[in-house]
C-alpha cells in the first residue's frame, strides 16, 4: 500500500501543507510515522478523507505541477474507486473537490497499477479523459 507525506497529501488535496498538518493533529486523518521519523497517511485513508473533504466542501484550487503534454486540462488526485469487468473498468479519482470518473480497459488498469490510494492524474481532452500514473 502506498503512503504519502504531509507535503504529498497537502497538493492532492489542494491545501497548503500546514493546513494538512493541522488536520492530522486533529485527528481528521490518521497518520503514521516511517523509520526516520516522517509522518505519514495510507493512501487509503488519503483516499476516503478526499472524498469526504469534497462531501463537505473542504480542500483547496492548489497549482499543478508543470507536466509534459499536449493535455492542459489535467486534475492530480487519489484514486478513491475501481470496479473491473470483464474487458472494461471504472476509475474514480478524487482531485481536490473534484470527483472524476473515467471508463477505460481493464488491461489499461492494470497495466497502470491502479487501485484505491494510489496517486494519478486525470487528464481531460474534449470529451476524452486520460489517466496517468505518478
Amino acid at each position: 500500500m502506498q503512503s504519502y507525506t504531509i507535503g504529498q497529501a497537502a497538493r492532492l488535496l489542494g491545501v497548503s501543507p500546514d493546513t494538512a498538518r493541522r488536520w492530522a493533529d486533529a485527528g481528521r486523518v490518521a497518520t503514521h510515522r516511517d523509520e526516520s521519523g516522517r509522518r505519514l497517511i495510507d493512501g487509503k485513508d488519503l483516499a476516503a478523507f478526499s472524498v469526504e473533504l469534497a462531501k463537505t466542501g473542504g480542500g483547496g484550487g492548489g497549482e499543478e505541477d508543470v507536466s509534459y503534454t499536449s493535455v492542459r486540462n489535467a486534475f492530480p488526485g487519489i484514486v478513491t474507486a475501481v470496479k473491473l469487468g470483464d474487458v472494461a473498468a471504472q476509475v474514480e479519482i478524487q482531485a481536490g473537490p473534484h470527483r472524476l470518473v473515467s471508463l477505460l480497459t481493464r488491461e489499461a488498469v492494470e497495466e497502470l497499477g491502479l487501485e484505491v490510494g494510489v496517486e494519478a492524474t486525470a487528464r481531460v481532452k474534449s470529451t476524452n479523459v486520460h489517466i496517468d500514473r505518478s
